[in-house]
């Protein structure tokens, strides 16, 4: 039996930007890439975390002007992570238990990939067709 580890379904193209960069800068990265978060990155090391709910409760709700708003006061902090070779079911405990939607995935102190929700549903996809297909049930 195959033992399923977060470096399987894990996206490696992680986007970073720098702490010190602005809202709207992000915005523009994170638009441009299509993507729905941001490692936010300090001397080179990762520092948190930004997310379009980020936006909605540190910048919208709050009506800060999007150019002026600097990342590393409206990002999140990385609450937990997972090496590549965590079991995937550790490390959806850790976002169950974090209530997080994405798990920076960190290797001697660098991002190396990042699993988010999308990435968990299929692989559960993935599972649940092969499972049907190995019962017959197809």
């Amino acid at each position: 039996m195959m033992v399923d580890v977060v470096r399987d379904i894990m996206t490696t193209e992680v986007i970073t930007i720098d702490e010190n960069k602005t809202a709207l800068e992000a915005a523009r990265l994170m638009s441009e890439k299509g993507i729905s978060s941001l490692i936010v990155i300090k001397d080179g090391m990762p520092k948190g975390i930004l997310t379009e709910r980020d936006f909605i409760k540190k910048v919208c709700a709050k009506e800060l002007h999007i150019s002026q708003a600097k990342i590393g006061n409206i990002m999140s902090k990385i609450r937990t992570f997972a090496d590549p070779d965590t079991l995937i079911e550790v490390a959806v405990q850790r976002m169950v238990n974090q209530k997080i939607r994405r798990l920076p995935i960190m290797q001697e102190g660098r991002v190396v990939g990042i699993i988010t929700v999308t990435d968990l549903a299929r692989y559960l996809r993935t599972i649940l067709l092969l499972e049907g297909a190995l019962s017959g049930n197809v």
